[in-house]
């Protein structure tokens, strides 16, 4: 290309600063490859060939997209495009998880976030398997093959009939609930709430009454309404209003929120947003910092 728009090859090796000679042992190079003589050789210079025409426009298309390629993929070294598929346990309403996805978003606006609903055992499942970048699940397990990191903690709160006895109180504790019924999601995170109230009831003594519905979370409270049972939810879920039910904290009861995701994924879309998720865990935010026991 650099010969045909310079008529020379000493003039194209001054453009790509390579010798005359070098530019000629490469368009003969070219030449023995393709089986055809490129360019008439003059006194004055060269001039391309029939073939070499033909060969030029192809030669251009490729140059092109190679230098499309390029940019693409240093746009994605620097996080400008790609994905980041996210398994999520936690609401996204409000909280540590939600600020964190609108400053990447802001940060990163070419980039595609995909979120998917799932229990943890799924989740890392998939996590092995590069088929999530990360999960966000409860608790400080350490998980084989996986890495983590301890991001944030949420009160849990139970939610009440506004017309339930304890809806006077500011908080409750977990003998005020001895005796309720309970309904959980046979969808995630159901079954970890089904234990959960199992160990911390039975430390009472008692064998709670619990209901697995089969409907999803956003469902299940409206049930609470219409008097089905009481059932739990992570602080960042009470920013959502259902009509007839109230939330109240649990005296002491505060659930960890942990990263987890695979020491061999080199996406640099959601490395990013990893080391953006432990900015902010260091540094949270006014109303994280004055509640989280945790990141205290």
């Amino acid at each position: 290309m650099a010969v045909v728009e310079h008529g020379s090859f000493r003039k194209a090796g001054v453009a790509l600063g390579r010798s005359q000679s070098a530019v000629s042992r490469c368009i003969a190079r070219l030449e023995d490859e393709i089986g055809a003589s490129l360019f008439h050789r003059h006194t004055w210079g060269v001039s391309p060939t029939y073939a070499a025409q033909r060969f030029l426009k192809h030669a251009r298309r490729v140059i092109r997209t190679v230098g499309e390629g390029a940019q693409e993929a240093a746009s994605a070294g620097r996080s400008e495009e790609g994905s980041v598929r996210i398994g999520i346990y936690s609401s996204i309403a409000s909280g540590f998880l939600a600020e964190l996805l609108a400053r990447y978003g802001r940060r990163h606006s070419g980039v595609r976030i995909e979120m998917v609903d799932g229990n943890p055992v799924e989740h890392v499942a998939a996590i092995r398997q590069l088929g999530l970048d990360v999960a966000f699940i409860t608790g400080t397990r350490d998980w084989p093959d996986c890495e983590s990191v301890l991001l944030w903690s949420e009160r849990v709160f139970v939610v009440l009939p506004d017309d339930h006895t304890l809806a006077n109180k500011e908080e409750v504790v977990w003998r005020d609930l001895a005796d309720e019924t309970f309904i959980v999601s046979e969808t995630a995170p159901g079954q970890e709430i089904y234990d959960h109230l199992v160990r911390r009831l039975a430390d009472l003594g008692r064998h709670p009454e619990i209901q697995v519905q089969y409907v999803s979370r956003d469902n299940l409270v409206p049930m609470v309404a219409l008097g089905q049972g009481l059932t739990l939810v992570s602080e960042a879920m009470t920013v959502a209003q259902f009509p007839g039910v109230v939330y109240r904290p649990i005296l002491g009861e505060i659930l960890p929120f942990s990263a987890v995701w695979s020491a061999s994924n080199d996406n640099p879309a959601f490395r990013r947003f990893l080391s953006l998720a432990k900015a902010m865990a260091i540094r949270p935010s006014t109303s994280e910092a004055g509640r989280s026991a945790v990141l205290s």
